[in-house]
C-alpha cells in the first residue's frame, strides 16, 4: 500500500464522485479508478459501491476510512515536521545563560526575536555560569551558551560577542565613596572585593584583577558569591565592593546597595554567545545565524587612554 492509494481513497470518500476526486488530485478518472481498484485488490475488499448515478462507501469502506484518514493525517504531519526541521524551523534548542545575561536584555531580545520567526522550535533555557556552560556545550548537553568572557573555550567551541558595557562599582550604601559621583580605581586599593566564586582568572574576577593592576595595586578578594546577584547581595551587607556590568545598576536594586561610575574610561564587560563549531542541527544553526546578525550591530569598544 502506498500513500497515493490512501490519498485516492480519501478524495473519493469525501466527494463520492470519481471525476471530482480526480480533478482534486490532478489525475485522469481512469488513473484514479486504477488506484482504487489496486487498493481494493491489496485489501481483498470492495471499498465503494458504484453505479452510473452514485458512489457510496461499503461497510468495509467505512471501517477503512476510520483508520485511513488519521493515518494519512499523521503521515502528512510527519512530512511537514521533517521539512520544517530541515529548514531549522522545528526542533529543540537547549540554551544556557549566565545569570547576568538575563539582566542585560540581550537574552530576552534574542529569545523573543527567535520565537517571532520560529514559533514551532522549542527553546529549553537553563541558568548556568560560564565554565559549566562551556563544559555542557562540549559534552553536547547544551546547544547555545550566553557566557561572560574572557574565558578559554574548549576545543571545538566558538564564541561571538553580543554586548559590551562599561563596568560600574557596587558598594555598600554607608561607604564613604558613595559621597562621590564617580570613583577612581586607585581609591579602591585598600578595599576588600567580592567576586564570583566560579571564575578565577576569567570573567569578573579577571576584570577585578586587571582594574587593580592598571591602577597599581593587587585587589584583595575577601568574599565570593555564587553569581553576580549573590555578589551584590554580599556587597549590600557591607562585606566589600565589586565590579558589575552597567546593566546591573538598572535591574538589581537591593537595600544597602549603591552603584557608582568608575572615573576615566572603565574596562568593558562582554557578553558572548558560545556554540559548537561543527554544529549540524538545522534549528541550532539558524539560531547561531541570528546571533551573528546581532553581533554585527555591536559598536566597537572605544579606545582606552594610553592605548595608542
Amino acid at each position: 500500500m502506498e500513500l497515493r492509494h490512501l490519498r485516492a481513497f480519501l478524495a473519493v470518500s469525501e466527494t463520492l464522485h470519481f471525476t471530482q476526486a480526480a480533478e482534486r488530485l490532478g489525475l485522469s478518472p481512469p488513473a484514479l479508478t486504477e488506484q482504487i481498484q489496486g487498493l481494493e485488490a491489496l485489501l481483498g475488499a470492495r471499498l465503494f459501491r458504484r453505479t452510473k448515478r452514485s458512489v457510496a462507501l461499503t461497510d468495509a469502506g467505512r471501517l477503512f476510512l476510520q483508520e485511513a484518514a488519521p493515518a494519512l493525517a499523521q503521515v502528512e504531519r510527519a512530512e511537514r515536521i521533517g521539512r520544517l526541521a530541515g529548514r531549522g524551523e522545528r526542533g529543540i534548542v537547549a540554551i544556557g545563560f549566565a545569570a547576568s545575561a538575563a539582566f542585560s536584555g540581550v537574552l530576552a531580545a534574542s529569545v523573543n526575536a527567535w520565537r517571532a520567526i520560529h514559533p514551532e522550535v522549542e527553546l529549553r533555557l537553563q541558568e548556568l555560569e560560564t565554565i559549566p556552560q562551556l563544559a555542557a556545550l562540549a559534552a553536547g548537553q547544551l546547544d547555545i551558551g550566553f557566557i561572560r568572557p574572557p574565558v578559554q573555550a574548549p576545543d571545538g567551541i566558538a564564541t561571538t560577542p553580543l554586548l559590551q558595557e562599561p563596568l560600574w562599582l557596587a558598594l555598600p550604601a554607608f561607604h564613604a565613596l558613595c559621597a562621590l559621583p564617580e570613583v577612581a580605581p586607585a581609591q579602591l586599593a585598600e578595599e576588600p572585593f567580592v567576586s564570583p566564586d566560579f571564575d578565577t582568572g576569567t570573567g569578573f574576577h579577571h576584570h577585578t584583577m586587571a582594574l587593580g593592576q592598571a591602577a597599581g595595586f593587587t585587589p584583595r578578594i575577601a568574599h565570593r558569591g555564587r553569581d553576580l546577584v549573590a555578589v551584590v547581595s554580599l556587597v549590600g551587607l557591607g562585606l566589600g565592593v565589586a565590579l558589575v556590568p552597567e546593566s546591573f545598576r538598572h535591574c538589581v536594586r537591593l537595600p544597602g546597595l549603591e552603584y557608582r561610575k568608575l572615573a576615566g574610561t572603565p574596562p568593558r564587560a562582554e557578553l558572548a554567545a558560545a556554540f559548537r563549531r561543527n554544529e549540524a542541527a538545522p534549528a541550532t544553526q539558524a539560531f547561531i545565524r541570528q546571533l551573528r546578525r546581532q553581533a554585527s550591530s555591536i559598536p566597537p569598544e572605544p579606545p582606552r587612554p594610553g592605548s595608542g
